[in-house]
């Protein structure tokens, strides 16, 4: 049966886009200072061979494993179009990953190299040092002494190797917080990365010469896939911004004249906080994407400020990435995450694997080929692979049900997640970083309301004995092991957790607990 994908790599499509519109406007890119540049696509091309060829001349081949610690900026997308090109792999790292996280994604992975800044230096070589590995270290956007610059990669001279790359290929592995007390590695292959640049241009009806504005970041999916992606195929504008400032960011939209931008919670929050300006509805913005709900108040405040209209949706990185999205024209139902995108396929089953009928819960599991509609799998984790795709189904751990029309509406996470401002936090893995204190004998988290970021990072702590150790003793802990958003913002002491008869933590009835203290206290500062 043929395949609409084609057998098309991220090279293919860059240079299909090339070949048509060489001249037309790729990457405009704004640094944190303000500062602009541009790429045409024949140019950004051009890079990105010499990028190819200066890494293979470092040693980098088809099948190596690079891990890019980047801002967003041009180096970043330069260096995973040339891994695209060698048919090595990407590994993009969050910025806010510890030495012990990039630890183990070095380590896990024994990456052939790393790519980072000045400012990330330290962190990269530590973790390299630990994870014991043979990891080259190449610094861009300034220079290490010692260090192979960016720049010099930049400017090898002669054509790249050019081995067989196809869309069944692996082309990057991205760091996923889960159930597990260490991320899991998501496989992605190119053709997986071509389906996600459809996905967006079908679901949003994005049109030949589109500019797309993001500030979210390029190591996560909904940048890749929303932007990046969502502009190649239609042969659009990227518009790329270092970092996200709520003072800035809306006067960035109507700067660079955007058609499309995305937006998660916390940036909704912090928005419409902003003093009111004039020119907030003087703006081109005809779709704006939006992944997490919020209350009804903020949507329509947000909605009635800018005047533009939220469009809801819902996808993961296993699914790369967008399953669900209100439809463009028509009835929305908000808060409904939409109907299934172009071409997907999905079930709503119950735990014996039966379909559930309309308005009942069920987990949302996706039909498709591993590799093509969803990730090919969790690299070196078989046992986890076999659990998420079984029957040839990704299970996405997510529940939903469905109304009489089909709108889907997101009820709850069966995997132990805590969405923080647009992160994923694994609350496994923190608990694991609180019973490494000497003075902590048990601890459990849970994600708890927050007004700015979605959910606070709670933490409920059994000491080893009472006033063994304090919160600021915690916190100082956890930040030395863990990214900043994983960090508890929360922190109770007990002398016990509530368990079921099997020893298990009764987690609803910690959320109920730590509910009641924070009510308990909201009436005290009333007093």
């Amino acid at each position: 049966m043929l395949d609409p994908l084609g057998d098309r790599s991220l090279t293919d499509l860059l240079e299909e886009r090339v070949a048509a519109h060489g001249d037309r406007t790729f990457l405009v890119f704004e640094d944190r200072d303000g500062a602009i540049s541009e790429l045409t696509y024949e140019a950004f091309l051009a890079r990105t061979e010499r990028c190819a060829q200066g890494l293979a001349q470092l040693g980098i081949k088809q099948g190596d494993l690079v891990v890019v610690h980047l801002r967003n900026s041009p180096e970043f997308l330069i260096a995973w179009f040339a891994l695209a090109r060698l048919g090595a792999v990407l590994i993009p790292s969050n910025i806010a990953n510890t030495v012990g996280e990039l630890e183990h994604i070095v380590g896990f992975t024994k990456a052939r190299m790393a790519i980072t800044e000045p400012i990330y230096l330290e962190t990269v070589e530590r973790a390299i040092a630990a994870a014991g590995t043979e990891t080259a270290v190449v610094v861009a956007r300034g220079s290490a002494e010692g260090r192979a610059a960016f720049d010099d990669v930049l400017a090898a001279a002669g054509a790249p190797p050019r081995p067989r790359v196809g869309g069944d290929d692996l082309a990057e592995l991205i760091f996923t917080s889960g159930t597990t007390r260490k991320p899991k590695a998501v496989m992605l292959t190119h053709a997986n990365c071509v389906r996600a640049g459809q996905d967006s241009v079908n679901c949003l009806w994005l049109d030949e010469g589109e500019r797309c504005l993001t500030a979210l970041p390029l190591f996560h999916v909904n940048g890749q896939a929303m932007s990046v992606l969502g502009a190649l195929t239609v042969a659009g504008t990227l518009v790329l911004i270092e970092e996200f400032r709520a003072s800035r960011f809306w006067g960035q939209v109507r700067a660079h004249r955007a058609t499309q931008t995305c937006i998660v919670a916390m940036q909704l929050r912090t928005l419409i906080a902003q003093p009111p300006d004039a020119g907030d509805r003087d703006h081109v913005v005809r779709r704006l994407f939006y992944a997490i709900n919020v209350t009804d108040a903020e949507k329509d405040a947000f909605e009635a400020r800018y005047g533009v209209a939220l469009i809801n949706g819902y996808g993961l990185s296993e699914g790369m990435t967008l399953l669900t999205c209100a439809p463009i024209v028509g009835p929305r139902r908000w808060p409904s995450i939409g109907l299934p995108s172009p071409g997907r396929r999905l079930l709503l089953l119950d735990d014996a694997g039966d379909e559930v009928a309309p308005g009942e819960v069920g987990e949302i599991v996706v039909d498709g080929t591993p590799g093509r509609d969803v990730m090919l799998g969790y690299y070196n984790d078989a046992e986890a692979t076999a659990t998420a795709l079984r029957g040839g189904r990704l299970h996405t751990g997510d529940n939903a049900y469905a109304d009489e029309a089909g709108y889907l509406f997101f009820f709850d996470r069966k995997k132990d997640m805590i969405k923080r401002a647009g992160e994923n936090v694994s609350a496994i893995e923190v608990e694991w970083a609180l019973i490494d204190h000497p003075q902590v004998a048990e601890a459990s988290v849970v994600g708890v309301p927050d007004a700015i970021r979605d959910e606070a990072v709670a933490a409920v702590v059994v000491p080893v004995e009472p006033g063994a150790v304090t919160e600021e003793e915690i916190i100082r802990h956890c930040r030395e092991r863990l990214s900043k958003f994983k960090v508890p913002t929360v922190v109770s002491f007990v002398d016990s957790l509530p368990k079921t008869s099997i020893g298990k933590v009764r987690k609803d009835i910690v959320r109920k607990q730590l509910a009641a203290e924070a009510a308990a206290a909201a009436d005290g500062a009333t007093l």
